[in-house]
Parts: C-alpha cells; sequence; structure tokens
C-alpha cells in the first residue's frame, strides 16, 4: 500500500473513532443529567403526565404534550413527504432524460443542508398566515404549519436517496418488464419501485429521523402550546422545541435541568433506532443487488 493511501485510511479510521467517541460522550452525558430527574419524578408521570409546571410547588414534569406534538407532526410530514418525494424519485431515475437528472439532483442535495431557521422564517411569514386564512384558524403556528415545513425539510432526503434505490435496480428487470408488454408507468409500480423497496424504505426513516430532530422550525412555528394537542390544527409544542424554548431558563442541575435532559435522551434514542433501522434496510439494499 502506498504512504498515501495508508495516510488516507488512517484518516479514515481516526474520524470513525472519533465520531464513535463523541455519540458515546454525548449518550453518557444525557444519562448522567437526565436520569436523576426520576429521583423526584415517576417514570409514570414523567411520560405520561399532561402538566408541564416546572416552577410550581411541587413541581410537575408530565411531557405528554410534547411526545404527542412530536409523534403528530412527524405523521403528518411524513404523509406528506413520502408520496411526494417516492414520485419525484421515480421521475428523476426513471423518465428524466440524462441532462435534466443531472441538473436537479445536486440542487436537491443542496437543498438538504438548507438552514432549518430560514425553513421556520418561510413558515412563520408565508405557510402560516396562509393556512390560517385557508383552515379559519385562530393562528396559523400550529401542528399542520410545522407538518408541512418538515414535509418540505425531508424531501430532499427521501427523494435523494429513493432515487439512489431505483437507479440501483438492474436495468435487466426493466427490460424484461417492458419485453413482456407492460408500459413504463407498469414498469415503475411493479418491478422497479418493488425491487427498490428496502432502500425507499431507508429514505423514508432517515426523512422520518430529520423531522423528529428538527428544532428550529417546529419552534417557530408550532405555536408553542403546552397542552395536549387534539388536532394538528392545535398549536403544540414537540420535544425538540421543549428543550430549545426551556434550557435558558433552567437552573443547571435543578429539577426542570434534569427533566429536559431527560427528554433529550429518550429523543436521542428514538433518534438513534430510526438512524439504526434505516442503515439496516441499506445494507440489506446492497446486499440484494450485489452479485447482480
Amino acid at each position: 500500500m502506498r504512504p498515501g493511501e495508508k495516510f488516507i485510511e488512517g484518516g479514515i479510521v481516526i474520524a470513525g473513532v472519533l465520531a464513535i467517541v463523541v455519540l458515546l460522550g454525548v449518550f453518557i452525558l444525557l444519562l448522567k443529567e437526565g436520569l436523576p430527574i426520576f429521583v423526584n419524578t415517576s417514570p409514570w408521570e414523567f411520560f405520561f403526565g399532561a402538566k408541564w409546571y416546572p416552577v410550581s410547588d411541587p413541581p410537575s414534569f408530565g411531557t405528554l404534550p410534547f411526545f404527542v406534538a412530536t409523534l403528530m407532526v412527524t405523521v403528518l410530514a411524513t404523509a406528506i413527504a413520502v408520496p411526494i418525494g417516492v414520485a419525484c424519485a421515480a421521475y428523476l431515475a426513471e423518465i428524466a432524460p440524462v441532462k435534466v437528472r443531472e441538473t436537479l439532483k445536486p440542487i436537491i442535495e443542496v437543498l438538504a443542508g438548507f438552514p432549518s431557521v430560514v425553513m421556520g422564517l418561510i413558515g412563520l411569514l408565508i405557510l402560516s398566515p396562509a393556512i390560517q386564512s385557508i383552515f379559519n384558524l385562530n393562528t396559523g403556528l400550529c401542528g399542520l404549519t410545522a407538518g408541512i415545513m418538515l414535509a418540505l425539510m425531508s424531501l430532499p432526503v427521501i427523494v435523494s436517496v429513493s432515487e439512489d434505490a431505483l437507479r440501483a435496480v438492474p436495468d435487466e428487470f426493466r427490460q424484461a418488464s417492458l419485453a413482456l408488454g407492460a408500459t413504463r408507468w407498469e414498469t415503475i409500480r411493479h418491478v422497479s419501485i418493488p425491487a427498490a423497496l428496502s432502500g425507499i424504505a431507508a429514505a423514508i426513516m432517515l426523512g422520518v429521523g430529520r423531522a423528529i430532530g428538527e428544532t428550529m422550525t417546529v419552534l417557530m412555528v408550532a405555536g408553542g402550546a403546552l397542552g395536549v394537542p387534539h388536532s394538528p390544527a392545535d398549536p403544540m409544542m414537540p420535544m425538540t422545541a421543549a428543550i430549545a424554548s426551556g434550557i435558558g431558563n433552567a437552573v443547571r442541575g435543578g429539577l426542570q435541568y434534569q427533566a429536559l435532559f431527560a427528554i433529550g435522551l429518550v429523543l436521542f434514542i428514538i433518534t438513534l433506532i430510526v438512524n439504526l433501522f434505516a442503515d439496516r434496510v441499506l445494507e440489506r439494499q446492497k446486499r440484494k443487488f450485489a452479485g447482480m
């Protein structure tokens, strides 16, 4: 092996080890700062309590409103982003001319890194008044607005990864389908998408992970209400927004501080599980076509 190659390989190994160390460090920090809350608050009250009153006497740290809000906006964002994202990926991979694909794909990948605070401003200034007017709501700052903005932020990830999965499907599959008399649409629907389903599922999981972990956008447009939301039209506060809005007022080492770190720990575990699942599905996709 050449010296340059050894240097590059060593750099990659160091980067990988450093990433693992940082990840473990974050997890240990969350455990250290978050677990002590369960000395004063029972797990049942913490996870299923509907009251978040950190400055009352005694304080109450029920996080059910945050979990319900997170689930609601994530499901809404996924329901919007998945069909649009898969359709766009199918167009890029199966129908679009090469020049169009080569132009659009880099643009979509750049959009994946679009600053969340800018998306929040767009939602605050443009989408929120439109939602309020269309649905005749008291305020446009609600879960529906947050879900739509999260869908827009998840779309680039879903489109990019799904398009890669569809292009990994061997061309022989398409040729065989067309030779049997299937139309291009039938080939996409019954051959290409089913063959790339594991990769598309991974793309969806990555999009869900992006929606769950987003902070600034939901903080700006979700409404910030502490009650348990009953519909997407209600103002709400997802877990990430609860952490961001409350950490500035929390006394270091205090009960509110510990409760916010416990929310962060739960959020970390959920996001880790989603991303691990997506990674496993992607690996299955690679093995599926490795010998073809």
